[in-house]
């Protein structure tokens, strides 16, 4: 996926004003300011309440449903071959955010770990490396805790 495309994602989202922050591979890249390798899609965690406009925007896009896991994650897969992964986030009243899991579990989005980073010198919101970790690992366990349950 390219970061031209990350970046038409990211100003359809703004239009349509559902938040989104850049995570997974281009969330690293953003913190660095520059991307460091080839990415298939690009991880957004937004906000759960806008979902159903983020999924307008991005059919305006030419982006159509391909995996539907709601609550948990919802992927997108452009005509030009791009993708894209939304994690839907329901934020409390003080802006920590909870994400459904498959298996009943939710992930924590404390309200620090939104920050801003740059691709293709333009400011994008993003996820703190740190939050990034722990997702990674959240869903490495949960997947362990599902194949060791079969």
């Amino acid at each position: 996926m390219a970061v031209s495309e990350v970046c038409s994602v990211l100003a359809a989202l703004e239009r349509a004003a559902c938040p989104a922050w850049v995570a997974g591979g281009w969330g690293v890249d953003a913190l660095f300011g520059c991307q460091t390798r080839a990415h298939r899609d690009v991880d957004l965690a937004i906000d759960a309440s806008r979902e159903e406009v983020a999924l307008v925007a991005l059919s305006e896009l030419g982006y159509m449903v391909e995996t539907d896991w709601r609550p948990v994650r919802v992927e997108l897969r452009g005509r030009g071959g791009g993708w894209v992964d939304l994690h839907p986030v329901r934020f409390d009243a003080f802006g920590d955010g909870l994400q459904a899991g498959l298996d009943g579990h939710r992930f924590r989005y404390p309200r620090g770990c939104f920050v801003s980073g740059s691709l293709a010198s333009r400011p994008v919101p993003c996820l703190l490396v740190e939050q990034q970790l722990r997702a990674v690992t959240w869903r490495s366990s949960r997947r362990r805790s599902r194949i060791a349950a079969n």
